[in-house]
């Protein structure tokens, strides 16, 4: 018996198919989204195209955007509670701040990077120590 295989067929169920830990998951999201609908419109506006803007860039739901996500809206409601307009919270370069915001968090992008350079690598050998 492959003990790896049950690992992941267990980790695989309890992060895509365990109905009690969807369901919490999507309690959860729902309040954060009410908190977000408490923001002033601006905030709400920037809040909304900068989520679009993220999840074109997430890897898997396992990995750590919804994190990224609900200090997103701690960052805003700390900023419209001391009465600084969005701007002052993001900057004026709003795509700048989300790469920062993504600067630790895996991506796609990082996936393919990964990807190319090793397919590269494993192609041609590229050993580090010689040139070819």
């Amino acid at each position: 018996m492959n003990w790896g295989k049950i690992k992941i067929t267990n980790k695989i169920f309890n992060d895509y198919f365990n109905i009690s830990k969807i369901r919490e998951s999507r309690r959860v999201y729902k309040q954060q989204m009410q908190r977000v609908k408490d923001l002033p419109e601006n905030y709400q506006y920037v809040f909304k195209k900068i989520q679009n803007h993220m999840w074109q860039f997430v890897a898997a739901p396992d990995y750590d955007m919804m994190e990224v996500h609900y200090g997103l809206i701690d960052l805003f409601e700390e900023g419209a509670s001391n009465g600084k307009s969005i701007l002052e919270v993001t900057g004026e370069d709003v795509a700048a701040f989300v790469d920062e915001l993504l600067k630790n968090t895996r991506t796609y992008t990082d996936d393919w990077r990964t990807k190319l350079n090793n397919e590269i690598k494993n192609k041609i050998g590229i050993d580090k120590n010689t040139k070819k």
